[in-house]
């Protein structure tokens, strides 16, 4: 496992140590405007999404591989929705935003 704060991007470890601690504003400010994701290979709306997938349904990840200068994880996943699942999250980023973001089964 790797925790959060040993993620080599830093934009990708505020990401997921939003993620985990549920903090929608730290969440919400990492996002470059008109960001675009994918999940399973559908486009998704990213609010939307990031409501359903992760804030109301209190997601979680657990990090288990880092690549791509640690914009390409894999994870362990789990929300009160679906369970836990491993999923590959890849992260374009720029500017210390990140522009796009694809989730899908690793």
């Amino acid at each position: 496992m790797i925790q959060p704060d040993q993620l080599s991007d830093p934009t990708v470890r505020a990401f997921v140590t939003a993620v985990n601690a549920g903090d929608r504003a730290a969440f919400d400010a990492l996002p470059a405007p008109g960001a675009t994701m994918s999940d399973d290979g559908s486009d998704r709306d990213v609010d939307d999404w990031t409501d359903r997938e992760i804030f109301s349904s209190r997601g979680h990840r657990s990090v288990t591989q880092e690549a791509d200068g640690g914009r390409s994880l894999v994870v362990d996943y789990r929300n009160d929705t679906w369970g836990e699942m491993r999923t590959a999250w890849r992260f374009t980023v720029a500017d210390g935003r990140v522009s796009r973001f694809e989730t899908g089964r690793a």
